[in-house]
C-alpha cells in the first residue's frame, strides 16, 4: 500500500461515562463506569492504521495535559503530529455519556484544535500518493474554518479529498461547507446529514442529488445507515446498498469513525468501492461489540469475520447494483 492519510480535523480527550439512561432535566445519575480516552478525530485515524494506512495528524493540539495526553495516544498507535503544540491552550474535551441501549450523548468543549491558520499548517505538507481527510467539526469552528477551507481549495487536483460533515453540520457556515464539499472526493454522511445538505428524500434520491448539485468533482457517496450498513453512490449512477452486519452492541461510540477510516483504507490499496463499504461495514460492526470510541479492529479481525459471515450465510452482502438517474 501506498500513500498516507492526512487527517486535518480536530482530537479531543472524551471523558467517557456509562449509565442506564439520560437523566431527566435538574436530577442526577450515577455512572457504572468511567474513562478518560483519546477521541474525535483519533478515532478515524486509528481505524485507518490498525488496517494498514498510515495516518498523520495536520491539525493542532494543546500544551497542557489534555494535549499531552493525546501525544501519548498518538504516539501509542504510531500517529505522527505533524505541527507544533499550541503555546496558548490544551486540546479541548468531550463528555460522552454512553447508556444501556449503546446510544451517546454528547457535550464538547473546544480547545487548541479549534485554532488553525495557514501558518501553522505551513509544515502539512501533502505528497503526491496522500489522502487528506476533515470534519466538521473542525470547519465550525470561528477559529479554523476559513484557513481549513483555503488549504483544502488549494490541495492538487489529483489528491483525494475525504469529509464527513458530521453531526454539527448546521453549525458550519453554509459557504464554507459549499466550498469544502465542491473539492470533495469522497463524501461520506449518515441521513440526517445528507438531508441538512441535499434536503428531504430517501437515501438514492439524496445520494444522487449530492454528486450533482454539491460535489461535482465527487467519485462517491457513502449513506451510512448504522446497524442497516450504507448505501454507496458512485458518480457513474451506479448505486448500491451494502447490508449491514447484525451483532449485539455495547457502545456505538466511534462507529461511524471506524466505518470512514476503514473505507478510506480499503479504498487507498485498490479494493473497489463497493467491497471497501463492505469492510468498512464490518469494522464497524466489530468495533460496537466493544467499549470505548477507539476500538477499530485490526485488518486480520475484519478478514476473519468476512470469512465467518460468508460461511454462516450472514447479512452484509451487497445488494444488486443499479443504475440512478
Amino acid at each position: 500500500m501506498s500513500g498516507r492519510l492526512v487527517h486535518v480535523g480536530s482530537a479531543v480527550v472524551d471523558y467517557v461515562y456509562r449509565i442506564d439512561a439520560l437523566p431527566a432535566p435538574g436530577t442526577e445519575k450515577t455512572a457504572s463506569s468511567y474513562a478518560q480516552v483519546a477521541g474525535g478525530g483519533f478515532n478515524m485515524m486509528v481505524a485507518a492504521s490498525r488496517t494498514g494506512m498510515k495516518a498523520v495528524f495536520g491539525g493542532q493540539l494543546g500544551s497542557g495535559p489534555n494535549g499531552d495526553f493525546l501525544r501519548a495516544a498518538f504516539a501509542a498507535e504510531g500517529i505522527e503530529t505533524l505541527t507544533p503544540p499550541s503555546p496558548l491552550m490544551d486540546s479541548g474535551n468531550c463528555v460522552a455519556m454512553i447508556s444501556s441501549d449503546a446510544e451517546r450523548t454528547f457535550v464538547s468543549w473546544p480547545g487548541a484544535e479549534s485554532v488553525l491558520s495557514l501558518d501553522l499548517m505551513a509544515p502539512v505538507v501533502v505528497a503526491a500518493d496522500d489522502w487528506v481527510f476533515t470534519s466538521g467539526y473542525t470547519l465550525s469552528y470561528p477559529g479554523s474554518g476559513d484557513a481549513l477551507t483555503g488549504w483544502i481549495e488549494a490541495l492538487p487536483a489529483g489528491i483525494p479529498f475525504v469529509f464527513d460533515p458530521t453531526p454539527i453540520i448546521a453549525d458550519i457556515p453554509r459557504a464554507i461547507l459549499d466550498r469544502v464539499l465542491a473539492r470533495t472526493t469522497w463524501l461520506s454522511c449518515n441521513m440526517a446529514e445528507a438531508a441538512e445538505i441535499a434536503g428531504p428524500g430517501g437515501a438514492e434520491a439524496l445520494g444522487a442529488r449530492l454528486l450533482a448539485d454539491h460535489c461535482p468533482k465527487a467519485d462517491g457517496v457513502v449513506i451510512r445507515a448504522g446497524a442497516g450498513g450504507c448505501l454507496v453512490q458512485l458518480a457513474d449512477g451506479t448505486a448500491r446498498t451494502i447490508a449491514g452486519f447484525k451483532v449485539a452492541a455495547v457502545d456505538t461510540n466511534g462507529a461511524g469513525d471506524t466505518h470512514i477510516g476503514a473505507f478510506v483504507s480499503a479504498l487507498s490499496r485498490g479494493v473497489q468501492p463497493f467491497e471497501a463499504a463492505r469492510y468498512a461495514n464490518a469494522a464497524a460492526a466489530i468495533s460496537v461489540t466493544r467499549h470505548g470510541g477507539s476500538s477499530a479492529p485490526a485488518d486480520a479481525e475484519i478478514q476473519i469475520f468476512l470469512c465467518q459471515a460468508a460461511a454462516t450465510g450472514a447479512p452484509g452482502q451487497t445488494q444488486k447494483a443499479h443504475q440512478t438517474a
